[in-house]
């Protein structure tokens, strides 16, 4: 491809690139091994190869890309193809093929058809035996799927159009995983990665408890604009439901490595148990469970006021009765800390025991009362009425504000009409008409000790 470049894309997306990607090479790669490259990487994933491999190929379809890594890896041993993969012609097998970027990118228009398992073949082809595969494949239905809003989400970019069906990998992690068996692919480790392919922040065989909540901030953290779900939510609900990895936004794949950590970063996940102190908090809001929600902010008021590193309750890991601090330092007080929660809870949609429409700052009251904090002018924040981030939590909020209102009206009415029916009742008439001449006579009573005093 003449004209076309994946390293930088005008209406394509990046090449593949990310914490998570680099960790996965330099757990898998050794000295002396040579390296194939299949596909569009970032220049430091090239520059992570060379200089952990003894040599390394690349493969490329864009003829701008291959001069431009031709030149940047001028100094490592190796070459670097500029083809499609069905035109690849190279006797040469590998120890390790890297394919991080998937296999859609490998193929051109000059590529009359060549489905994805029939590019993966081609690709194992130059595997040698007993050779390591690390390859990437996007989910399209994955996360992102349910949270983009809007028809411009579906809008294809420019190297999408006119693609064939075939070309793209199977969707689900199930028929991904079978059609890498029927190759006679024995896969070792399998990863979701989140936020996405081309920027994996980190990738995980498993996402539960805080694994969880790594993947859910990746995901927030990529999609932070109007969505048609919660992101972070979303991430979390699908952890709670056993779907967090087969909805992940890509996996990875790798065949013939075997000892890998089960979280790329290694050190991404913090080590230990525990839960998020804002899940906590969340569940009792939802179960209207006051007695949990007090004793765990009085708890978590009397951690903060120890003189310990300050953190949020989405920031906190607690463990029994201790605490201990996930990610960095959250600055502020007791007070401060808590409205950063009452805040990330309207956002979230989350349930309330109490009723819908208030602000952060009348909630940030309440949560501080508990602690027997009295929320002052000088502490309170100014008042904001935060909407949740979804529209999918929006409608629940409004449909929720619409119930209330209701209810709301309909007493209003009993009420008018229990009043109405008691002023027509025989006993209030006659209490009206004995009691009306002593109202009368004490009110002219008052009126005449006015004047005798004036």
């Amino acid at each position: 491809m003449l004209n076309w470049s994946d390293l930088h894309p005008v209406d394509a997306r990046p090449a593949a690139t990310g914490p998570a990607a680099a960790a996965l090479l330099a757990g898998s790669l050794r000295p002396g091994d040579h390296v194939l490259v299949a596909g569009p990487h970032s220049h430091g994933l090239y520059t992570d190869v060379a200089g952990q491999a003894a040599s390394v190929d690349v493969l490329l379809r864009s003829a701008p890309d291959a001069e431009e890594i031709a030149e940047f890896l001028s100094e490592s041993k190796g070459q670097v193809f500029c083809g499609s993969l069905d035109r690849f012609s190279t006797d040469e097998t590998y120890d390790v093929v890297v394919a991080l970027d998937g296999l859609e990118r490998l193929v051109g228009p000059d590529t009359a058809k060549l489905t994805w398992a029939d590019a993966l073949s081609r690709l194992l082809e130059r595997l040698a035996p007993s050779g390591r595969l690390l390859l990437g494949a996007g989910n399209s239905f994955g996360v992102e799927r349910l949270i983009q809003p809007g028809i411009t989400a579906a809008l294809p970019r420019n190297e999408d159009w006119a693609r064939d069906v075939a070309d793209r990998a199977p969707a689900g992690l199930i028929p991904l995983l079978t059609a890498l068996d029927q190759t006679g692919l024995v896969v070792s480790q399998t990863y979701g990665v989140f936020p996405s392919l081309v920027e994996a922040q980190v990738a995980l065989t498993s996402a539960d408890g805080l694994a969880a909540v790594v993947a859910a901030r990746a995901v927030a953290e990529r999609n932070a604009g109007p969505t048609l779900m919660d992101p972070y939510r979303l991430v979390l609900d699908a952890s709670a439901a056993g779907l967090a990895i087969e909805l992940a936004p890509a996996w990875y794949f790798v065949a013939g490595v075997t000892d890998l950590p089960t979280a790329l970063p290694a050190d991404v996940v913090p080590a230990g148990a525990g839960e998020l102190l804002e899940e906590r908090l969340l569940a009792a809001l939802r179960a209207d469970d006051q007695t949990t929600l007090r004793r765990e902010i009085i708890a978590y008021a009397d951690w903060l006021r120890s003189g310990t590193t300050p953190g949020s309750p989405d920031n906190v890991i607690v463990d029994g009765t201790s605490y201990r601090l996930f990610g960095d330092e959250q600055e502020g007080d007791v007070v401060a800390q808590l409205a950063r929660f009452a805040r990330r809870s309207l956002e979230s949609g989350s349930r309330q025991p109490w009723p819908v429409g208030g602000d952060a700052r009348e909630l940030t009251a309440r949560l501080a009362a508990m602690a027997g904090i009295t929320v002052t002018e000088e502490l309170s924040a100014p008042a904001e009425v935060v909407r949740p981030l979804g529209s999918a939590e929006q409608l629940v909020t409004v449909a929720r504000l619409a119930d209330e209102l209701a209810d709301a009206s309909a007493r209003a009415i009993l009420f008018e009409g229990t009043v109405s029916g008691i002023r027509r009742s025989l006993p209030y008439r006659v209490g009206h008409a004995v009691l009306n001449p002593a109202r009368v006579v004490r009110r002219r009573a008052r009126r005449l000790l006015r004047k005798v005093r004036r």
